[in-house]
């Protein structure tokens, strides 16, 4: 029963936080998250998988491993969804012909 426990919450934890990182892959959007959320987790989940090995625990093993594989790529995805938003930004600016330093057809 206590694995159980364990193996149901590590699923549960697990679920949400590919959810996320699934919802900005879709979205393209880093809109309400912040890059350190998934930098925290990196190191949390580094030091905690290493803890898990050393404990012997398979539940906490498998699930902070996992958790660490997910905020990696959480991380990939916010810096190529942030670099992909500052090179549409440009892309559009270079379209429509417009300065950043003009305002009102005047030099700003």
């Amino acid at each position: 029963m206590t694995e159980l426990i364990g193996w149901s919450a590590s699923a549960i934890l697990l679920i949400t936080i590919i959810k996320q990182v699934l919802k900005q892959w879709q979205t393209g959007s880093n809109d309400g998250v912040s890059k350190w959320l998934f930098v925290g987790q990196v190191v949390s989940s580094l030091g905690f998988t290493v803890y898990s090995a050393l404990t012997g625990n398979w539940v906490f093993i498998v699930t902070n491993a996992a958790l660490l594989v997910s905020n990696i790529t959480g991380v990939y995805i916010y810096f190529r969804n942030r670099e992909r938003d500052s090179e549409d930004g440009a892309e559009l600016d270079a379209d429509v012909g417009f300065n950043r330093q003009e305002v009102g057809g005047r030099n700003a």
